[in-house]
């Protein structure tokens, strides 16, 4: 499944909605995801959202759509 994950780049600084960036990692489950994120990146992640359907199909339909496979 393809998740879209909302974040900051740092876990230290107070969270903005203009410095927020989105990601889209392909993984089996949202606790996966989350799990990867805090253990091997600097990330403050916001929120894990699943794509599925039209809204998958909409979010393809990004220029800047790209999928991260999460590596075990």
């Amino acid at each position: 499944m393809i998740f879209k994950v909302t974040y900051q780049d740092s876990l230290t600084e107070v969270p903005r909605r203009e410095s927020t960036h989105t990601m889209y990692v392909q993984a089996e489950t949202k606790r996966e995801v989350r799990a990867h994120l805090e253990n091997e990146t600097p990330y403050l992640v916001e929120f894990i959202q699943p794509l599925e359907g039209a809204h998958l199909e909409y979010e393809q339909q990004n220029p800047d759509f790209k999928v991260v496979e999460l590596s075990n």
